[in-house]
């Protein structure tokens, strides 16, 4: 039954309204110094003979006159909303406190106007109460206040919501601002901004309450709320025997996955620390993580599931409450799952790379991702647009919902193969074109292939020249003739890189210095106009390192390598020299001055191969090494110390690396494999090396130095990295007669930094929670180093800062090895283990830098202090 609606009321409230809002437009036009009224009772109408402004100081008076609406000779009636109307545009304009329009006076049909304002103060300067200069700083570029704004109420409310909002993405969502107007007392119509700030106590999420699920539990439902995290509790015993009794009760019955679901949600209960991520509210990150229940809802089969309401809200000054309401609907699963469009491949094929089947449970992610990009498995998209189809498109159609199964129709648009047009390069203002082009895979006149365009991200990040966050591909269709442009748009990094150490070890000071110019171009060297500071763009690189202990030794290296010998081809030539002299201190007129002093080079070749696949490099290098050695034994502790020793040395390496990006790997993995060997000259000398003193046993060094390292990167949670790695080394002999050479031998322990004298071409490995080289074993005719050593290392790293002018991470660690001399010593179970915490920095012009704290947990025999609490600083990567 329709009811009946009265409107009298309405139209009494209506018109009462209007009267008042109206009253104070219709003002009273004064005429003459007699100030006497124009009679309202009857309307006359006038023309505008004149008009004046007073009351200004700021605004141009014609200016206030145009925006009046008020024109000289125009015609008005008097009294009217003629100026009711003039009044209301110059107050919509909210730079006058008053506002009035009289009549100076009326001569027969002409009357003459004058409008009168009162303008508001203009902002002189502002200040802020209660805050800290930072924060204050910050908030002066977001409010954007400067001298001579106008000091309006919108002005004072639009600056307190930005100054509200700033701090209630920091969580204080209780902030309070007041903004007081003060006069300048040294100009007129102008004012001081007093802006008190106060924060409050900040506030998190105390609780999050979800309601209505029964079949995902509550662990898992806050798990998918990426951003939005209730506060970390800590409870371990509380209530650990309701959990015992309930897991074990339904395992009793029967009920393995409730028994799983009791223990998770125990430990998300009373374990949940806020480490990776802050517990405080933002209405973006909320609605965000509110879409991502349903996704996860949507991944486990729940094609319905809504959440029905939900409620923000106080709890204290410090905590908020998010009550979730969820209706999780029915579990579905696939019925039928047909194709249409697809004549590149059958159905068969389809179907085993979709991974999918009828009567699987209805998963929304997997089949988007198994349809147009998985960062695991091959998808349908990339099976097409790997082989040119560009232009590919596919739709997945639910073309029936019954109960709970869903028949599924995939379409497809195949669309014509597109072969690339250009590629091009922008962005790169310092490395010349050629450098970034020759490691594109994506080529002119090639079918288009997006996994050559990953690919070709990937070797532009490798290279280190760019900014590895911002390499972005722009890939430009042109429909009209099946061709495709792509731009791959760079930002320059600085490269170069400068190392600075200093120390105190062995009773002396030790300095190390090095340049490393890693985008070099050594064909402008005599180009003046070049250096700029240094000739650089061509992607070579130049290293020079020197290094001083005390006053009594030196060590200098230069080395250059070409990554593209000859241009056409990825193979890098590298050559080095390097010297180093230790003296025993004494003048070189004694006679007991003594020296060590090293004399070497190497030329290396590396080469990019694609076999097994083009992730593998192989390298080849010769070294040549003099040792010469003057009254020198009371170091190396064999032979008499004085006498030369020659090492020429052939390295074969193989590695295979696809890490996702060298700085911070979330994927991919690194393996390498190098031997070291020397010609077996004692095995063609019909001489006895048993009999032999050790001068003329080691006058030609042999060895034969194996090393594996491998290192896996899995990224657990978004950007939580698990790094696994492993190193093994054994340096060989040929003839028992001989033994391990006292050179090239291994020591292991502390920052990977070497100290003292390292001109024996020993190999520093570091492992953290134990002093350097302690864990290093010495022989029985007392000369010290390992020719078998063991490392596991297991990090989970967390990005601080993935700015590439300052790329930090943390991480905790556990770590395990140890260093033998002989196989007969070697036992891989008997092992030193340690655990810790750390952090890397990577700047640019000084690499990689990082500081380790590890607690050593094995006694070292001998050695008393070298295990337990250990500070380690590494540079490089040295500690690696």
């Amino acid at each position: 039954m329709r009811k009946n609606i009265r409107f009298k009321p309405f139209l009494i409230l209506f018109a009462f309204v209007t009267l008042v809002l109206s009253g104070p437009l219709q003002a009273q036009i004064k005429i003459g110094d007699d100030m006497s009224d124009i009679d309202y009772s009857n309307p006359s109408k006038y023309e505008i003979g004149g008009i004046t402004v007073e009351g200004t100081q700021f605004v141009d008076p014609m200016v206030l006159s145009m925006l009046s609406g008020l024109r000289v000779g125009d015609e008005i009636t008097v009294p009217s909303d003629d100026i009711a109307t003039a009044i209301r545009k110059i107050w919509d304009q909210g730079m006058f406190e008053d506002v009035a329009i009289n009549a100076t006076s009326i001569v027969a049909d002409k009357i003459f106007l004058q409008i009168v304002v009162q303008e508001r103060a203009r902002v002189s300067k502002f200040s802020f109460n209660g805050i800290k200069k930072s924060e204050a700083d910050d908030i002066r570029n977001k409010i954007n206040l400067s001298r001579g704004d106008i000091a309006t109420n919108h002005l004072e409310t639009k600056t307190r919501r930005i100054i509200e909002d700033y701090y209630a993405d920091k969580g204080f969502h209780n902030a309070e601002v007041t903004i007081t107007q003060v006069p300048d007392t040294t100009r007129e119509h102008y004012v001081d901004l007093i802006i008190d700030v106060n924060k409050g106590e900040k506030v998190k999420i105390g609780k999050i309450n979800i309601i209505g699920n029964e079949n995902v539990s509550d662990a898992q439902i806050l798990s998918a709320m990426k951003e939005t995290k209730q506060r970390g509790v800590f409870n371990p015993l509380d209530p650990l025997g309701p959990m015992v009794v309930n897991a074990v009760a339904d395992a009793l019955t029967l009920k393995p996955l409730k028994a799983i679901t009791d223990v998770e949600e125990y430990f998300y209960e009373n374990y949940r620390p806020r480490i990776f991520k802050s517990s405080k509210y933002l209405e973006s990150n909320y609605q965000e993580d509110k879409l991502n229940i349903i996704k996860k809802y949507n991944a486990k089969g729940y094609r319905d599931a809504i959440i029905v309401r939900d409620s923000v809200y106080s709890i204290d000054d410090k905590n908020l409450g998010i009550d979730l309401v969820i209706d999780e609907g029915d579990l579905y699963h696939y019925r039928n799952i047909n194709w249409t469009g697809n004549t590149k491949y059958s159905t068969e094929t389809l179907n085993s790379i979709l991974g999918i089947k009828p009567g699987d449970v209805y998963n929304k992610d997997l089949l988007n991702a198994n349809l147009t990009y998985s960062e695991t498995t091959l998808d349908i998209s990339s099976l097409y647009m790997d082989d040119g189809y560009l232009f590919f498109r596919v739709d997945p159609v639910e073309v029936q919902v019954e109960n709970d199964s869903i028949d599924l129709e995939i379409r497809l648009q195949e669309g014509q193969q597109a072969r690339i047009n250009n590629v091009t390069l922008k962005g790169n203002t310092k490395t010349n074109d050629f450098v970034a082009i020759r490691e594109m895979y994506s080529r002119p006149g090639q079918l288009f292939s997006r996994s050559d365009v990953t690919r070709t991200m990937r070797e532009l990040a490798t290279l280190g020249f760019f900014n590895q966050e911002s390499i972005y591909p722009d890939v430009q269709p042109n429909y009209k003739d099946n061709t495709v442009d792509i731009e791959y748009q760079v930002e320059e990094a600085s490269a170069d890189q400068v190392s600075f150490s200093a120390g105190w070890g062995w009773s002396m000071l030790i300095l190390q210095a090095g340049l490393s110019f890693n985008n070099f171009s050594i064909r402008n060297v005599f180009n003046k106009d070049a250096w700029k500071p240094i000739p650089g763009g061509d992607g070579q690189k130049l290293s020079l390192n020197i290094s001083t202990y005390g006053t009594r030794s030196i060590y200098y290296s230069l080395s250059f390598t070409e990554p593209w010998l000859g241009g056409r081809k990825p193979n890098s030539l590298t050559t080095s020299i390097y010297q180093s002299f230790y003296s025993n201190g004494y003048k070189r007129t004694e006679e007991n001055f003594g020296y060590f002093r090293m004399t070497g080079a190497t030329v290396g070749l590396g080469s990019r191969v694609t076999w097994p696949d083009d992730y593998f490099s192989i390298y080849h290098g010769v070294s040549l090494i003099q040792y010469r050695l003057k009254n020198y034994a009371n170091i190396l502790n064999f032979g008499s110390g004085n006498g030369n020793f020659n090492l020429i040395s052939y390295t074969f390496n193989v590695g295979r690396n696809s890490v996702s990006q060298p700085l911070y790997p979330r994927n991919g993995s690194e393996v390498q494999l190098s031997l070291e060997i020397t010609p077996p000259i004692s095995l063609f000398a019909d001489k006895d090396y048993a009999s032999m003193t050790e001068d003329e046993k080691y006058k030609w060094i042999e060895m034969h130095k194996w090393k594996f390292k491998a290192a896996w990167y899995s990224e657990l949670y978004d950007k939580l990295v698990l790094m696994t790695r492993v190193r093994f080394g054994y340096l060989g002999y040929y003839n028992e007669d001989i033994g391990p050479t006292p050179f090239h031998r291994f020591y292991l322990g502390g920052d990977g930094i070497p100290t003292g004298y390292m001109f024996d071409s020993k190999e520093v490995i570091g492992m953290r929670g134990y002093q350097n080289e302690s864990l290093t074993p010495g022989s029985s005719s007392g000369i010290k180093g390992g020719n078998i050593f063991t490392k596991y290392t297991l990090e989970l790293r967390y990005p601080l800062s993935l700015n590439p002018s300052a790329t930090i991470y943390a991480m905790g660690f556990l770590e395990a090895g140890n260093c033998w001399l002989g196989f007969e010593n070697f036992n891989p179970f008997k092992v030193y283990r340690s655990a810790g915490i750390g952090a890397r920095i990577y700047l640019p012009m000084f690499g990689l830098l990082g500081l380790d704290w590890g607690y050593g947990f094995d006694n070292v025999p001998g050695s008393s202090g070298a295990n337990g609490s250990q500070f380690h600083f590494s540079i490089g990567g040295s500690i690696d």
